[in-house]
């Protein structure tokens, strides 16, 4: 019998000149996001240094002057001193990495400043006109430019507005949907040159679009300037704006989702229908709010197809009609304070327009592929206990299936026969 020797072997003795294995260091990872002592040190010192650069270039040393070219100035030494201080503690890709970070949390901020800033003068400018409730109420049809704020109001073109853009999604949002599936579901030739023009169309001024309605519509066909002018002129240029933005959603949804449906002998319909739209909801409803918002904001095309009026009109195939913004750019032509503050405040609730429009849109489109908010996935689990009881009163209780048999069938064939 032989035994096996399990002892580990010893290593062999070094020789005089042989030197110890160096020691193995732990892999630490390495931090990428958040803020360290060491980072906001080497931010501070960096503004202050680029502040400093900007003082001397501009007040001691070049003969620079201008608010722009110093900030400039001093942004451009912030992030060099900042790209140096960052290389002494870090590699070559952690300091691109910090500086393309402090870069895009610049821009991000300067967005959004811009922004605050608008949506506050205005706001701040129609804050005269804003707390009266009659400028929600009324019309201007009673009122006139020497009147105080008291008097009058924009209920016209709030009802005008809501009127043209409900028109205009009528029409846009199940045409603009059907052209992006085609676009996605079935390449070929034809879509490729749909996929052109529609891209052409996005850069379609709006005073284009409102000439054609009003050659085709008014002129041609003899009908009278009115609201559904109006919303066949803003149809115009909201669809390419929808069509494109819901086809890069499309394009989006994976293709494993509609193979798998496919597969399982869905049609093609039935495959768009219950998997490729439900997946790109929310984003199609991103798509119908920039279409939206692009639609909203018209002018020329409502004020050639709708012209203008003073008193409220309800009936968009009967007679002219006004919308937000033309109102506030006849508001703010007048030399009157009272005329433009009511323009400020007219600007003021379209912005708070879009933002509800946005908010529904929101809401309608529910959250991202995979999630689910609370009361959808109350939904999905009642519907799922559902679909298991019916199964189970459909099905054969278990074991019927063996002993149940037809008197025609023929005999089991056990192997007998043949012995």
């Amino acid at each position: 019998m032989t035994v096996v020797d399990h002892a580990p072997a010893q290593p062999a003795e070094a020789g005089p000149g042989a030197t110890a294995p160096a020691p193995e260091l732990p892999d630490v990872p390495r931090r990428i996001g958040g803020l360290t002592r060491s980072g906001v040190l080497s931010l501070a010192g960096a503004a202050a240094s680029g502040l400093c650069v900007a003082v001397l270039l501009f007040g001691e040393i070049a003969p620079f002057s201008g608010s722009l070219g110093f900030t400039v100035t001093a942004y451009a030494a912030f992030l060099a001193v900042y790209a140096v201080l960052t290389a002494l503690e870090e590699d070559g890709q952690a300091v691109r990495d910090r500086v393309m970070t402090v870069v895009l949390w610049t821009a991000a901020g300067l967005l959004f400043s811009a922004l605050a800033l608008v949506v506050g003068f205005t706001a701040w400018r129609g804050r005269e006109a804003l707390p009266h409730g009659n400028f929600f109420t009324q019309d201007m049809q009673a009122a006139g430019p020497l009147d105080p704020l008291s008097h009058g109001g924009i209920a016209h073109a709030m009802l005008g507005t809501l009127i043209m853009i409900a028109i205009a999604l009528t029409i846009t949002v199940p045409l603009g949907l059907a052209c992006a599936v085609y676009l996605n579901q079935i390449p070929g030739r034809f879509s490729r040159f749909v996929r052109t023009i529609v891209e052409a169309m996005t850069a379609l001024p709006s005073i284009v679009a409102g000439l054609m309605v009003y050659a085709v519509w008014i002129l041609g066909l003899g009908m009278q300037k009115s609201g559904l002018a109006a919303g066949f002129a803003i149809s115009v240029m909201m669809l390419p704006i929808v069509i494109r933005a819901s086809d890069v959603v499309l394009r989006l949804v994976p293709g494993t989702l509609t193979e798998a449906a496919e597969a399982l002998g869905a049609p093609r319909w039935r495959t768009v229908w219950h998997v490729v739209l439900p997946t790109a909801r929310s984003g199609l409803a991103t798509a119908v709010i920039l279409g939206t918002a692009r639609g909203i904001g018209e002018t020329s095309p409502v004020l050639l197809t709708a012209g203008f009026t003073a008193a409220l009109n309800a009936d968009p195939t009967n007679g002219p009609m006004v919308s937000l913004p033309l109102a506030v750019f006849n508001f703010v032509k007048s030399p009157e304070p009272t005329m433009i503050a009511r323009g400020f405040g007219s600007a003021a609730v379209l912005m708070a327009i879009v933002l509800i429009l946005f908010a529904i849109a929101r809401v309608i489109g529910g959250r991202g592929p995979g999630h689910q908010t609370k009361r959808q996935a109350r939904r999905t689990a009642r519907a799922s206990r559902q679909d298991v009881a019916r199964y189970a009163r459909s099905s054969p209780p278990r074991g019927a299936g063996n002993c149940a048999t037809s008197p025609n069938a023929p005999a089991p064939d056990n192997g007998d026969s043949d012995r």
